[in-house]
């Protein structure tokens, strides 16, 4: 079961990390409700690693890296966390007026090596990088690696406190409300990195619905030179959003790259 846990969880970085033609697994967080109402509104969120989008037949997101970001600013905690088989879940109390924003933030370093002349991967902090490699290790390549999974709740209106960028990695900065999408309609977004605009930064958009049909169907951007991009959806749905970039900005010395991914499941209501 360990070794089972370890090649998920490569898996997921990687999948964060790579080009979208290279992705077979992708991670994903989906709400019961992106928009609610009531003091006592509440919403379950599902977390997973799957082939299909939203249909959960892989692995179950790891939610020790959780963040969730209440529309004044503050951190508030979920609730009910469970680790399934092939799903995580957790409750979340939202009765702030305005938009949460629910994150898996992950931060740390891939290793690769030979070892008795086997390929070996390692993924971990940064911290454990010397003492998780074997002293005998050859070859030894390593990269840093953050990304963040993201979804938005709004309770009633929607509000920006909760959506500041914190200027670490990649983040979306959503110009369009992110729970007040239409279909047929445009919506426009930020793309930062360390929190600086991302530019030329290739943007993909697939509606979730992939179990359904043959193809990805995906849509495709790319960021303008202030980090910017629009998508005009063609129909109402969940949709899966991912960016991804390299760059040699390491703050670990051993690496040479550093990998950036960024996720968000939005939802598109129709007109």
């Amino acid at each position: 079961m360990k070794h089972a846990f370890v090649r998920a969880a490569l898996g997921a970085a990687l999948a964060l990390a790579l080009p979208m033609a290279a992705q077979a697994h992708k991670m994903w967080m989906v709400p019961s409700a992106t928009v609610v109402s009531g003091d006592d509104a509440w919403v379950t969120v599902d977390a997973a690693v799957s082939n299909d989008l939203y249909y959960p037949d892989h692995f179950p997101a790891q939610l020790d890296q959780l963040v969730i970001t209440a529309p004044d600013g503050s951190t508030v905690q979920a609730e009910n966390e469970n680790k399934g088989k092939y799903r995580s879940t957790f409750d979340l109390a939202v009765p702030q007026k305005g938009t949460y924003r629910i994150a898996l933030v992950n931060q740390g370093v891939f290793a690769t090596y030979e070892l008795d002349g086997q390929k070996k991967r390692w993924r971990g902090a940064a911290a454990d990088l010397k003492t998780g490699l074997p002293a005998n290790a050859k070859n030894v390549e390593v990269n840093e690696m953050a990304s963040r999974v993201e979804t938005f709740v709004t309770q009633g209106s929607p509000s920006t406190g909760a959506l500041k960028p914190t200027g670490k990695g990649m983040e979306l900065v959503p110009v369009t409300a992110p729970n007040d999408l239409v279909s047929g309609e445009k919506a426009t977004f930020h793309l930062l990195v360390d929190g600086k605009p991302a530019a030329d930064v290739k943007v993909v958009a697939i509606d979730g619905a992939t179990r359904y049909r043959n193809a990805q169907d995906e849509m495709d951007t790319t960021t303008d030179k202030d980090g910017k991009f629009s998508f005009t959806w063609p129909a109402a749905g969940m949709y899966w959003v991912n960016a991804s970039a390299e760059d040699k900005k390491t703050s670990t010395k051993e690496a040479k790259q550093r990998r950036l991914g960024y996720t968000a499941t939005l939802e598109v209501l129709p007109q």
